[in-house]
């Protein structure tokens, strides 16, 4: 599965995955009960991979430096998961587990951002939100995805619509 969806199957059947994987379709479920236990499997595998570069400390000597490098740690984050995101946004609606785990998800991006910012930046709702727009993973998914930009191009994007919003905002 994690091989069918990282090489752009973003909706592959079980019948798929075991083909693929050189099985029956009963041996995929015998070793999964269903299909959201498979998923819980992918998004361990995932989240292995990507950990280390949300938990290394920011280095920046202040709340915009430190801004400006989640924005080049999510993109490289974001271009790892892409495919895998894309795939449980479809499946999402039919999924228990991905629903829980997409507001999860959300709620890590927006809590990432909100701890880096000072009390008068989280003051200002409209300010703190628009920052979690542009750093968010949907962001990323439209200017990659929607827009067919290159990763640098999407980089550029978010980082301009970054630092036009963080001038605007206080420095405390």
């Amino acid at each position: 599965m994690l091989q069918l969806v990282g090489n752009g199957d973003v909706a592959p059947s079980a019948a798929r995955v075991a083909d693929i994987a050189g099985v029956g379709l009963r041996t995929v479920f015998r070793h999964f009960d269903d299909m959201d236990t498979l998923y819980r499997e992918m998004s361990a595998v995932i989240e292995e991979r990507v950990l280390p570069i949300i938990a290394e400390p920011l280095k920046g000597p202040n709340w915009k430096a430190r801004m400006t490098e989640i924005a080049d740690r999510r993109a490289i984050v974001f271009e790892t998961i892409l495919p895998f995101r894309i795939s449980a946004n479809l499946k999402r609606f039919q999924s228990s587990y991905l629903m829980q785990d997409y507001q999860r998800l959300l709620k890590a991006e927006a809590d990432g951002v909100e701890a880096l910012l000072p009390g008068s930046v989280k003051e200002d709702s409209v300010g703190a939100r628009g920052l979690n727009v542009i750093l968010s993973f949907q962001t990323w998914r439209l200017l990659r995805h929607d827009q067919g930009l290159s990763t640098e191009e999407a980089g550029l994007v978010i980082k301009r619509m970054l630092a036009d919003a963080l001038q605007h905002m206080p420095d405390q």
